[in-house]
């Protein structure tokens, strides 16, 4: 298949995508947006399968059979209150996708020094820490809303302070990668990708189960970004739009929920959402004896006729599911 017409394909498939986004936005035009998405996706497969790059590509067929089967089982059995914490744990393949084709990048970069071979390097340790991060996040998100961990924040003494520390060592080890000798990239990539994970498990273990929704937003953006990354890695303008496209959008997405919740953005970046404490909740709350009431159909339509004023909390049947 010709290189142009490959790039056609993959203009035409973000273009799908862009118009996904655009209708996943409404809940009327929402099943026309996963329809674009899926057309987008068959496009884009068909594309790079034709593209003559591929050198085992009946490994590659099985591999997509068995992954696309797998998939529509998970899909079927999970029950939409189950959703997020799908969501999550898919996130965290992403990013061990990242993690790989850094590694993989790596051992096959040039052995000569170039301004190319360095700004791949930089895509690889950037790819690899955020993938990383997102890898342990997610999973920690998805323990989380599973019910597996605890949803009480789990709070280190000075926790932005050894945040901090280990992005500084991530950044001495990821120019140490550049400068240094071939000998020792794979093992300062080691680190960088264990620093990665502790980062992500100590920053998502320091939010309260019940701000999950923002945090597996925020994690839905910070996959995209490494999907982006793998793109650079790969030089796969596609992999680059559709990763700079779910990245853009997760983080406007939270940035909208944080609003909502009167919370700071930047501080839900940081973990504990600025809080020392983290998002737990009033004490004074817990010992109140809530009573549960049922009510029929008939009897909700006619409060709603009655009421002279009505609160709609969006989200609030998924968050205590």
């Amino acid at each position: 298949m010709p290189e142009g017409l490959i790039n056609i394909s993959y203009v035409i498939a973000g273009i799908f995508f862009i118009l996904s986004l655009g209708g996943l936005s409404r809940q009327e035009t929402a099943i026309r947006g996963n329809y674009f998405g899926i057309a987008g996706m068959i496009l884009a497969v068909i594309a790079t399968i034709l593209s003559g790059k591929i050198l085992n590509l009946e490994i590659l067929i099985i591999i997509m059979l068995l992954a696309g089967i797998i998939g529509v089982i998970v899909g079927k059995r999970v029950e939409m209150t189950s959703m997020p914490e799908l969501i999550a744990i898919l996130h965290s393949f992403v990013g061990v996708a990242a993690v790989l084709v850094g590694i993989v990048s790596l051992t096959r970069s040039f052995s000569e020094i170039s301004s190319e071979i360095i700004t791949k390097e930089i895509e690889i340790v950037l790819g690899s820490f955020i993938g990383a991060y997102t890898f342990s996040g997610s999973l920690i998100a998805f323990l989380k809303l599973r019910g597996s961990i605890g949803g009480k924040p789990f709070l280190l003494p000075f926790r932005h302070g050894i945040n901090f520390i280990l992005l500084l060592i991530c950044i001495i080890l990821g120019i140490s990668l550049v400068n240094g000798n071939v000998e020792f990239k794979l093992v300062y990539l080691s680190i960088i990708i264990t620093l990665g994970v502790l980062v992500g498990i100590h920053m998502i273990l320091a939010i309260g189960g019940a701000d999950m929704p923002v945090v597996v937003s925020m994690l839905n953006s910070y996959s995209g970004w490494a999907a982006s990354s793998a793109g650079f890695m790969l030089s796969n303008n596609l992999l680059i739009i559709t990763g700079a496209l779910v990245g853009s959008s997760g983080a406007i997405l939270s940035y909208i929920m944080c609003r909502g919740m009167n919370r700071s953005f930047l501080s839900v970046i940081s973990g504990g959402f600025g809080s020392e404490e983290g998002a737990s909740p009033d004490e004074s709350m817990l010992n109140i004896d809530h009573e549960i009431r049922s009510i029929s159909i008939e009897e909700t339509e006619e409060m709603l006729c009655s009421a002279q004023q009505l609160i709609i909390v969006p989200g609030y049947g998924m968050a205590v599911a």
